[in-house]
């Protein structure tokens, strides 16, 4: 029996909601609102939250300072291209496991997920020395290689539940009326699976366009993305944290506006599949 909705119980839930999402955007509020002040009013105790003196200088200082324009085609690049090869891999991939399983792939699927509980600096020595053998270091192909092999045990594991709750009977009958295999991926699997593929893709890209670990250890300067424009702005002498917030302001405006917009796509995609 379905519980009555009650007009108090709908005005607490909804207050308890906006209360502690405004909890979890303050920390971005607070950024942007000091990417706007002085270094001065920046550190000020206590501190202003509206009423201050609002400035631009420091969005012109780090434009000055650094290439924004060049570290975020960067971020373009590589979180695309990370999150494009990482579903060319996972959709096929992630189609065997669901619909010819054998007595292996449990197995496997813990084994891919039981990677992602290593720490990367356990790696950071060997991948270093491979990617400078190779001639690796400070490239964009380097880090789109790295990005696509760390984020794509995720991307498996959510394709893989999507995949589960397509009714096999529906390949069945695609079998039946000649498709192949191929066919079968490119016009019966990947629509009906549309909303839960755009999630896992906004998920990866998101996932790629924060990644600092790599970017920081792999790029310095040709193929750094906006992870290591942030992290110029620490240096010996201190936290400028004006023009940090400001630096941390522009790297997350664009997939903050992507992530705005889609969501609602993202939402249906991560209730489609069988995340519980």
């Amino acid at each position: 029996m379905a519980r009555k909705e009650t007009t108090q119980r709908v005005v607490i839930s909804t207050i308890g909601a906006w209360f502690f999402g405004f909890l979890i955007f303050f920390p971005i509020l607070w950024m942007v609102l000091a990417s706007f002040k002085t270094e001065l009013e920046a550190f000020a105790i206590p501190p202003s939250f509206l009423f201050f003196h609002w400035t631009t200088e420091n969005y012109v200082t780090v434009q000055e300072r650094s290439d924004y324009l060049h570290h975020a085609m960067n971020s373009i690049i590589i979180a695309g291209g990370s999150t494009l090869i990482a579903l060319l891999i996972a959709i096929p991939a992630a189609w065997s496991m669901a619909f010819s399983p054998t007595k292996r792939t449990k197995d496997i699927l813990l084994w891919m997920l039981s990677t992602k509980m290593m720490p990367p600096v356990g790696v950071l020595v060997p991948i270093y020395l491979i990617y400078k053998s190779f001639g690796l270091l400070d490239s964009r192909i380097g880090l789109v290689f790295i990005l696509c092999l760390g984020n794509l045990p995720i991307v498996i594991w959510m394709l893989f539940t999507y995949f589960k709750e397509i009714p096999r009977d529906i390949l069945e009958a695609a079998r039946m009326d000649g498709a192949t295999i191929g066919r079968e991926l490119v016009y019966v699997l990947t629509p009906m699976a549309i909303p839960g593929l755009a999630s896992t893709m906004l998920l990866n890209l998101i996932l790629a366009w924060n990644e600092a670990f790599w970017t920081l250890n792999l790029a310095t300067s040709d193929a750094a993305p906006l992870t290591t424009f942030i992290a110029s702005y620490s240096s010996p002498e201190g936290l400028f944290w004006a023009k940090l917030s400001a630096a941390s302001t522009l790297a997350i405006a664009p997939i903050l506006v992507l992530g705005w917009f889609s969501q609602k796509q993202l939402v249906r995609g991560l209730t489609f599949g069988a995340v519980k």
